[in-house]
């Protein structure tokens, strides 16, 4: 069974052959550890199975707002600020801070900008279907949900509208809704295994709003693109740091079908409890504890995940990010456990 044929069975329950698993880095790191890291690529082919040297950008020059000391404004006309060089800045100006300027401001063309840049819907069809010819999987990015809400009016108003419920608010989630669809049709149009969202809605203890207020004005933005996808045969994936589990039957309910969970704000019981047998737990190992662990703790921490989830049928991922500084050998006793625990 090949890379794509597997990820696909076990997001779908459809009994894998392998836990499928993912290491990835912030631009800081790869800058700075860049040959270290290119030499344990080498050697950890089937975490990279797709490093290619000469294309893997190892980031000598920084994309927007990973720039230090740049201000920046996207295509949705949030202005970013960045204080340490190589990590995501965050958004500091907010278009729509005053509910005023909602008569005027409109989003991006979804047909030619991405948030960042332009899209190019021709060529990006062309590279879906070079990795579909190399037997790939295919995935297609559909941004994000929730935290563009916030992104657009500031974290304390947004909190407030969700306590005042505002006729705006409404009608800032259906324009959100709308540019969505019109992503997910041109990635359906491209024919891609897999779209995901991106939406942090999660702190280390629980959501940002009431899992009421995510029911009544947040759930039927996810149900409407989730099903879109599912409709069209697509795996939806959606990343969201946090601690969700308060909603995973609700996400279950709305179509999702591979979901994050962190490990650190969710625990193993809590992501076995709540995700085994019902939704795809790409679980995100505790990357706040990769600088300090021994690598034999690591070690251990793959484990654990692997003996609470394991299911012949599927549903378990593991993913780890790194960011800043991590020694190499924790990054290495990362793969070398993943290679043993998720391969076997």
């Amino acid at each position: 069974m090949d890379a794509r044929e597997n990820y696909i069975r076990a997001a779908t329950f459809r009994s894998p052959e392998w836990i499928p698993c993912s290491v990835g880095f912030a631009p800081m790191t790869l800058r700075k550890m860049r040959g270290d890291l290119e030499r344990l690529m080498f050697d950890h082919p089937r975490i990279f199975p797709e490093f290619e040297p000469d294309t893997f950008d190892f980031y000598d020059e920084m994309p927007p707002v990973y720039r230090k000391g740049e201000l920046y404004t996207d295509n949705w006309g949030c202005v970013w600020d960045n204080l340490i060089e190589g990590l995501e800045g965050q958004v500091v100006g907010h278009p729509l801070a005053d509910w005023n300027a909602l008569r005027t401001w409109r989003p991006p063309d979804p047909r030619t900008k991405s948030e960042r840049g332009e899209r190019d819907w021709g060529q990006t069809r062309q590279e879906m279907e070079e990795r579909k010819r190399k037997g790939l999987l295919t995935h297609g990015g559909a941004e994000r949900l929730f935290d563009r809400l916030y992104f657009l009016r500031g974290f304390e108003n947004l909190m407030r509208d969700f306590g005042e419920e505002p006729p705006e608010l409404s009608k800032l989630i259906g324009i959100l809704t709308e540019y969505e669809c019109e992503v997910v049709d041109q990635w359906v149009a491209i024919g891609v295994d897999m779209i995901s969202f991106h939406t942090d809605i999660g702190t280390q203890h629980g959501l940002m709003i009431s899992p009421a207020s995510f029911r009544r004005h947040v759930k039927p933005m996810f149900k409407a693109l989730f099903q879109r996808c599912r409709r069209a045969g697509s795996i939806v994936l959606l990343s969201s740091d946090g601690r969700l589990l308060e909603i995973v039957d609700d996400l279950v309910e709305c179509g999702l079908n591979v979901h994050d969970p962190q490990l650190r704000a969710n625990g193993i019981e809590g992501i076995a409890k709540a995700y085994r047998g019902k939704l795809a737990a790409n679980v995100d190992l505790d990357r706040q504890s990769f600088p300090f662990l021994a690598p034999g703790q690591l070690r251990d921490q793959v484990k654990s995940v692997v003996d609470a989830m394991y299911d012949p049928k599927g549903g378990l991922m593991l993913l780890a990010a790194f960011y800043g500084d991590v020694p190499l050998r924790n990054v290495a006793a990362i793969c070398e456990a993943m290679e043993d625990f998720c391969f076997a």
